[in-house]
Formats: structure tokens, C-alpha cells, sequence
């Protein structure tokens, strides 16, 4: 039976990487994410799992060495956060070239500098061209879901790539929340065998990973990858669905909220959906048709989806945790690229929050969705929330 339990974020992930049970895990600490592997850590050193856990001296070895380990046929899993994820950044390109099917849970949290150990979303949209699929989560349940199905969307033979888990350092990962686990082999089964390919350890099949790969093959890897990517929306429909059937728990490549009727639309990444969900109860009350899209799936990036669901509205509301400096804001960017071609356009509007952990409050989702109320969005204007000017 599945079981209800009071627990972190990252204790919800380190318990679904113990049920998974992986061959390698390869890690070193860094803030929010630390616990994550100091739970799992225990499970090791407690003889629960049968995993070969690796304490190095930096993100970059420990991203390179669960490379290795997946080379070599190993599930393998890591996580970071931050400036960690910063320092692993050549070799996690390294990864997706490689087409490894690694998974790692990414504590979201600012860059420096200045020094910040609190959530924003530098660290992982830093990493948003690097071949990655990323999944984002709202909350632990959340987070504990998408690690249990991670291995089933990396390992497929049409997709072979990494996956990111991204949950909000601190508010996810140290917050406690009910998260219902399942039972361990109801997950093992769910999860099964490795999928193996390419092994480095097949004798019988030899390869090579990592060669000098120069203009005469290097552009068609890349072309593969970008076709790889092609293959992930319909590989996690099947994968969710079936994680239906064991959980009760729905997901998509994009949760919808109240959106069937709404007039305006909120598009947000991560936690702050609790809020906005909150909010638009408050302004349902108040007879405003408003909702929300959250993106499950930020990489790869289904522009289909937006277009169906944002095409003729009144106006769509971007909220970013993450800046990019001389250009528009990703998550903004994206979707504004694609509402170029929908056949009614909405008004748009780019709202800028919480970078380096500030809060993000009911009333400044509130003003954001009056701005929009009153014909106020300005598609090439950057605006900021709980920012003092």
C-alpha cells in the first residue's frame, strides 16, 4: 500500500533513489542539495541498497564520474545545486553528447556572486541549451514523482539522454510536506532492468565514447541529439500514463489550472504555482476568469502546447525566477518565440521575481494579473516584483 509520509523534498527524492536502487552514485555536497545524498548516504552505509556511492572532491568530478559509470552500462545518478552545477557545466555537456542516461537532482539556488545560498533559477536555466531534459517540480510529491519516471524517459531507445530534476532549494528541499511514496517493488517494477546500450564493459560490441569528434561527424552527433529531443513528449506521455496507473497521479508535459474558461493566463516554473494556484482561488471569488500553466517539461521546449493553450486569451503573464542580462527572460522567451504564429495573439507581459530567495507573495501575483485586467502588458517591457527601485 502506498504510504503518507511527513518529509523534505530531498528526503522524498533520496527515499525514490532507494527504491530505485542505482548501480553508481557519485556526489559532492553543496547547499540546498546536500541532503538529498546525506539520506541516501545512509541507505548505503545501512546495506538498503547495494550502491556504489562515490564521495569526490568537486561537482565536476562527480558529474564525470557518474559519466563513466553510465559508459560503462551503470545507472547512475547525482545532484547539485547552484555553483555546483556551475562547475560541472563542460562535462554536462558531456553527458547529453554522450547520450547517457543519467539522472540528477538539481536543488535550485542562485549563482553567485554575490555569495546566495537561496532559491532562484540561474543555476538551472544556465544549463537550458546543454542537451538536458528538464523536469521541474511544484512541491516533494512532485519531486519524488518525476525521479521514479526520470530512468524510464533517459533509458528509452528513442530518447538516451539526461535528465534534470528541478526542485526549489529550500522551499522544496528543506520544507516538509505529505508526500505518498509507493511500495518498494511497486517502484522496482515500474523502474525495471537498466536499459543498457553501448556499454563500454561489451567485449563482444566495441565503442569508443569520447574521441576527437572534428567537422567531418561532430555536426551530425548534434544533428542526432536535436532529433533525440524530438522523441521526449511522446516517451513521457507513455511513461506518465503509466505512472498513472500506479499512483493515481496525472501529469503532462504542462499542468493546467482553471484554465478552460480563463481570460488571462499566468505561465510560471516550479513552487511559486502553490502560490499562484492560491491567488487565483482568491480572484475566482472575485468572478476574474485567471489561471495557470506550469510547465512540467521546460527542456525539451513543446511549443505546441503553448500555442493550444494560450492562443486567444486576453493576456498571458510571464513569471521568471531567473534574469538573463541584455536579453529577455527564458521562460518569457520561449514562450513569447511561441506565440509568434498562433492565430490570435494575447497580450504579453515579462515579470521578473524572487531572484536570490525573495519572496514572492499573493499580492504581487496579484498585481502582475491586474496589470494584465487593464490592457497594461507590454510585450518588449521587463517589469519586476517585490523589487525595490
Amino acid at each position: 500500500m502506498p504510504l503518507k509520509q511527513a518529509i523534505t523534498g530531498a528526503e522524498a527524492i533520496a527515499y525514490a533513489m532507494k527504491q530505485i536502487n542505482p548501480d553508481v552514485v557519485a556526489a559532492y555536497p553543496i547547499t540546498p542539495q546536500t541532503p538529498v545524498v546525506e539520506y541516501f548516504a545512509k541507505y548505503v552505509a545501512d546495506g538498503v541498497v547495494d550502491t556504489e556511492m562515490i564521495p569526490v572532491e568537486s561537482e565536476h568530478s562527480a558529474m564525470s564520474a557518474v559519466v563513466g559509470a553510465a559508459a560503462a552500462g551503470a545507472r547512475s545518478f547525482t545532484a547539485t545545486a547552484a555553483v555546483g552545477l556551475a562547475l560541472m557545466h563542460e562535462i554536462v555537456f558531456i553527458a547529453a553528447s554522450l547520450r547517457l542516461p543519467i539522472v540528477m537532482a538539481v536543488a535550485n539556488r542562485a549563482l553567485s556572486g554575490p555569495i546566495n545560498i537561496h532559491c532562484d533559477h540561474s543555476d538551472s536555466m544556465a544549463e537550458r541549451d546543454s542537451g538536458w531534459i528538464q523536469l521541474w517540480a511544484e512541491n516533494a510529491q512532485e519531486a519524488y514523482d518525476f525521479t521514479v519516471m526520470a530512468y524510464r524517459i533517459a533509458e528509452h531507445p528513442d530518447v538516451r539522454l539526461p535528465v534534470m530534476v528541478n526542485f526549489d532549494g529550500f522551499i522544496i528541499s528543506h520544507g516538509v510536506e505529505v508526500v505518498e511514496t509507493l511500495d518498494d517493488e511497486v517502484v522496482k517494477n515500474f523502474v525495471g532492468k537498466p536499459i543498457r546500450m553501448n556499454s563500454l564493459l561489451d567485449t563482444s560490441k566495441p565503442v569508443t565514447y569520447g574521441p576527437l569528434d572534428l567537422y567531418d561527424y561532430y555536426f551530425e552527433h548534434k544533428r542526432q541529439q536535436i532529433e533525440a529531443m524530438k522523441h521526449v513528449p511522446k516517451v513521457f506521455k507513455q511513461v506518465a500514463e503509466e505512472f498513472a496507473k500506479i499512483s493515481g497521479r496525472k501529469y503532462d508535459l504542462v499542468d493546467e489550472y482553471m484554465v478552460d474558461d480563463a481570460e488571462y493566463i499566468m505561465v510560471a516554473l516550479g513552487s511559486t504555482a502553490g502560490t499562484i494556484k492560491h491567488t487565483i482561488n482568491e480572484l475566482r471569488a472575485q468572478g476574474k476568469k485567471v489561471g495557470l500553466v506550469k510547465p512540467w517539461v521546460f527542456r525539451p521546449f513543446i511549443k505546441a502546447e503553448f500555442q493550444r493553450v494560450l492562443n486567444a486569451r486576453k493576456g498571458v503573464v510571464v513569471l521568471d525566477r531567473a534574469a538573463s542580462f541584455g536579453a529577455e527572460a527564458p521562460l518569457y522567451e520561449a514562450i513569447k518565440s511561441a506565440l509568434y504564429e498562433v492565430a490570435v495573439r494575447p497580450q504579453l507581459g515579462s515579470y521578473v521575481y524572487g531572484l536570490g530567495g525573495r519572496d514572492i507573495t499573493p499580492d504581487h501575483i496579484k498585481q502582475a494579473f491586474e496589470d494584465a485586467f487593464k490592457g497594461n502588458l507590454i510585450a518588449d517591457e521587463e517589469r519586476y516584483l517585490g523589487l525595490r527601485e
